[in-house]
């Protein structure tokens, strides 16, 4: 409950909507990653640094493909929004992981971030999106899930349309 409480300290603390979104940028994937200690879950935390370290590469070699001015016109580096990508990062990981009981005030603080560089003119909703795509995308890509699940496919064959499923046992104690 301490790192919850410090995330929310931190923005109530900022003086402006720019401001808070720069602290959650920051303060959201980092109670993520001091769950895992909380939790004391090291396959947790290299989960969360590879998925951190493949969010920070995607981010910033989409801003250097893609060329798009920010509305603000300081730059051409608007697309996907850093902000964003980190801040949903955190909070998917913490889903991926945890579950979306341990994530739904992650979610909702990155979309407050999202929201915050709309605020300053910095992105659109296309660069929001974006970078919460990637973010998003990097955790449910790099990050084993702790929770017993059932994994259902859909298959389709030359003479057959049919489901196959598998158990992830999850890693809980």
């Amino acid at each position: 409950m301490l790192v919850y409480t410090l995330a929310f300290c931190h923005t109530a603390a900022a003086g402006s909507a720019e401001e808070s979104g720069d602290i959650l940028r920051v303060a959201v994937p980092t109670a993520a990653w001091a769950l895992t200690f909380h939790y004391d879950d090291p396959q947790g935390r290299r989960d969360f640094y590879q998925s951190f370290a493949a969010n920070i590469v995607a981010t910033y070699a989409l801003k250097q493909v893609v060329d798009k001015k920010r509305i603000d016109g300081s730059d051409d580096d608007a697309f996907p929004s850093g902000h964003a990508s980190t801040a949903f990062q955190g909070a998917a990981f913490l889903h991926r992981r945890y579950g979306i009981r341990r994530a739904w005030w992650a979610y909702a603080l990155a979309a407050y971030t999202g929201w915050t560089r709309i605020d300053a003119d910095e992105h659109d909703a296309a660069d929001v999106l974006g970078g919460a795509a990637v973010g998003i995308a990097s955790s449910f890509l790099l990050t084993q899930s702790r929770e017993q699940s059932v994994v259902w496919v859909p298959e389709i064959g030359p003479n057959y349309v049919g489901l196959r499923f598998s158990l992830n046992p999850g890693t809980r104690r």
